[in-house]
């Protein structure tokens, strides 16, 4: 093992409370105002970057939150500090659908002028190809670019498979390479061969973990990461930490004071960011993280937490919960035919869905939905091994309908018909939108009052909060030196 070379002498951190730990643990449902009252804070803490926007944040603030999601992302960035990271999902960006090259390009431009300095990118199944587009675009757009392997376990996706996918990322001139482990798989005897190997594979560029909890082992993985050279964790905040979502930062920052290592980290702030989150949990009566307790099941059906939460949820809906461990059992059964799909967005999803149709149906594979016939015939990109017989011979997939070169071949550019639809007044952002959502949907986020800009503000949460309480009644609230009483 690598342990701690001359040029890995100190270890960073990259929070996720305002994106990843709420999108496990809350359903991606913290308001922009539930934000605002601590970035001061987080500003203060010392992370080298903060990751303020994923594919889920983007559409749950369209679709429920009626925020506009282009107007958080200036807010945070104005507001902080510290160079701010955003998250796409290489040719989807943060719908399950493709998009061509010339929105995922335009997208790269409008996050940059929006103040984002860090562009992370995935894809869901380490096709590379598909994150050239963002590459690409994001250095042009003055961002340095973080590149991220999605971590699975499966008889294809061996070390040298994931040495490979970090060559290809040197090659593409990636300034952050990160294994991304979306169900908390990682062990740290996987670690102890596979960190060193990517590490070395990466040369210069520095390395990122990102590791979920749900198995309980994270924690430790992440020390394994730090003795291996990796540069930089992705942390929440204590209150939002574990469970489904990541490691606290005070738990991964002890392990690396621990093992000598140099950090920015400021205890105070970091306290500080952990009240708060604390109160406003109780406040809105959101879950805190809780520490996992392993289970080997994890490692055969691989869901993240919070999808199988969903699940049980839909199932209960329509009176078939009682056959949620044949669901996760066949899911099992599904990801092994279709070649191993990592079980992140949207192929968790897919598979998620192509499993329940079978239990229901009572015979695999008499229904396929067109995903499913899409991800077999590479419409998505390449496969990690080839499906089974059985479930090609089901699919009755023909030979001319496979797709061999890159997805955003096959897509037409679609802003000139964007920009022809919604006249010259349209921004960039306006053109984005249409071509992420329905009408309907963006309808509610065009010219809000400024009052209005967001669903509710810092002052409207604690009037709400104070109003619905039954133990309190009257609260003091002090503005920069003007009293006001607020009775209950």
């Amino acid at each position: 093992m690598n342990n701690l070379s001359a040029g890995a002498k100190r270890f960073d951190f990259i929070d996720v409370t305002l994106r990843d730990a709420h999108q496990c643990l809350w359903s991606t449902r913290m308001t922009t105002a539930m934000m605002t009252p601590i970035l001061g804070a987080i500003d203060r803490a010392g992370y080298a970057y903060i990751n303020i926007l994923g594919g889920a944040v983007f559409d749950v603030s369209v679709r429920y939150l009626q925020e506009n999601p282009w107007d958080r992302i200036g807010l945070l960035c104005d507001h902080l500090a510290t160079p701010c990271d955003a998250l796409t999902r290489a040719q989807s960006l943060y719908t399950f659908e493709l998009f061509p090259d010339d929105i995922v390009e335009l997208n790269s431009h409008a996050l940059a002028r929006r103040g984002i300095k860090v562009l992370t990118v995935y894809d869901a199944l380490n096709d590379n190809r598909n994150i050239e587009s963002s590459l690409r675009s994001g250095h042009e757009a003055g961002m340095k670019v973080n590149a991220m392997m999605t971590y699975t376990v499966s008889p294809v996706h061996t070390d040298a498979y994931y040495v490979e996918r970090t060559r290809e990322l040197v090659t593409l001139a990636a300034d952050f390479i990160s294994i991304k482990d979306p169900t908390g798989l990682l062990t740290p005897e996987r670690g102890r061969t596979l960190f060193p190997a990517v590490v070395q594979a990466a040369g210069s560029t520095p390395v990122q973990l990102h590791s979920h909890c749900q198995s309980a082992l994270a924690p430790q993985v992440y020390e394994i990461a730090i003795k291996s050279g990796f540069r930089f964790g992705y942390t929440a905040t204590e209150p939002l930490a574990n469970g489904a979502s990541l490691p606290s930062t005070e738990d991964v920052l002890a392990r690396a004071r621990r093992l000598g290592l140099a950090t920015s980290m400021n205890d105070e702030a970091l306290a500080e960011v952990a009240s708060y989150f604390h109160w406003v949990s109780e406040r809105e009566s959101k879950p805190r993280g809780q520490i996992a307790t392993y289970s080997a099941d994890l490692y055969e059906h691989q869901i993240p937490g919070g999808m199988i939460s969903n699940l049980r949820s839909q199932l209960d809906t329509m009176k078939l919960g009682h056959r949620l461990p044949e669901i996760l059992k066949e899911v099992a059964r599904v990801r092994h035919d279709l070649g191993y799909p990592i079980l992140v967005s949207p192929f968790a999803q897919y598979i998620v869905t192509q499993a329940t149709i079978n239990v229901v149906q009572g015979e695999r594979y008499k229904t396929i939905p067109d995903e499913i016939r899409k991800y077999a015939r590479g419409y998505y990109g390449r496969l990690a091994a080839e499906p089974s017989p059985e479930f090609l011979e089901r699919a009755n997939i023909d030979p001319s309908e496979y797709v061999t070169e890159a997805p955003a071949a096959h897509l037409e550019p679609a802003i000139p018909r964007l920009r022809a639809e919604l006249g010259s007044a349209a921004t960039d952002e306006d053109v984005l939108l249409a071509a992420f959502y329905d009408r309907k949907l963006i309808e509610p986020l065009r010219n809000p009052a400024p009052e209005c800009r967001f669903r509710t503000t810092p002052l409207t949460e604690l009037v709400d909060f104070i109003a619905n309480r039954s133990d309190i009644e009257y609260a003091r609230v002090r503005f920069a030196g003007t009293d006001m009483t607020i009775a209950a």
